[in-house]
């Protein structure tokens, strides 16, 4: 089974993010990592292709400035090859816009099961996977708490609010993961090492079919106008019950129209 895993590189949560003062975006010229929540779609590819009885996994990430560290931390999990997009042409891109890449790159690959995390840590649209799919023509399940192989097509358990539901499709497909799906692994010494020398292929726009105005702030459809701070939270009234403080809280209540 052939098995191609999106991974975001973002910047380390860790330290306070800064904004571009002229587009409001966040900045990306720091060394990137991978984001948490893609450790599990790795972690279940990674599971996947060895159930199968092989293939392989490929990565797929864009990001700026030929980053791959993010990747290598990947790569020493296990996966065996990345394929990045890297070019200043992608600086500012949507969520629209970075589905576009990714299924331009995803097509070179041509795997059975693509693997996403529901959301990025650094961006929380959630959209991208879905229309990811959608530019393929494949089906997305979303929300994978479980994944199983079963010849031609996967069945997922996918969360819910009441428990999960059980949903089929036919491979290849799109998936979404939620955190705690598997305990990701920890890279070892042996694996950091083999993937320093583990390849990973750049793409520019151009070598994916796509014009300039399609991606970047140009084929951008939002715009971050203002970014403004937000306001700190005020004290709470204090109430001294001195046994009518159950009509204050009535009338608070009504107020708010709760009763």
């Amino acid at each position: 089974m052939n098995v191609v895993i999106c991974v975001k590189q973002i910047p380390d949560p860790a330290a306070p993010g800064e904004l571009d003062p002229n587009t409001n975006n966040l900045k990306r010229d720091s060394k990137l990592i991978m984001d948490d929540s893609d450790s599990y779609g790795v972690e279940m590819g990674l599971q996947l292709a060895e159930s199968s009885g092989g293939g392989e996994v490929t990565l797929v990430s864009m990001a700026p400035n030929s980053e791959t560290s993010g990747l290598r931390t990947a790569l020493a999990m296990g996966a065996g090859k990345a394929l990045l997009i890297s070019d200043e042409a992608l600086a500012g891109s949507d969520a629209l816009s970075t589905a576009k890449v990714l299924a331009a790159t995803i097509k070179k690959a041509q795997p059975d099961l693509i693997i996403a995390a529901t959301e990025s840590s650094d961006g929380y649209t959630g959209t991208t996977p879905v229309q990811l799919a959608e530019i393929l023509g494949l089906p997305a399940v979303t929300f994978a708490k479980k994944i199983s192989v079963e010849g031609s097509s996967i069945k997922v358990e996918r969360q819910t609010e009441a428990g999960y539901d059980e949903v089929s499709c036919p491979l290849p497909a799109v998936v979404t993961v939620t955190a705690g799906v598997v305990e990701p692994r920890y890279p070892n010494f042996k694996g950091i090492m083999a993937a320093k020398s583990k390849p990973v292929e750049e793409f520019k726009v151009s070598d994916l079919g796509l014009s300039a105005d399609e991606v970047g702030n140009t084929g951008a459809r939002q715009v971050v106008f203002e970014v403004i701070a937000a306001e700190a939270r005020q004290a709470g009234e204090k109430i001294v019950d001195e046994g009518e403080a159950h009509k204050d809280i009535i009338s608070f209540l009504e107020k708010l129209k709760l009763i």
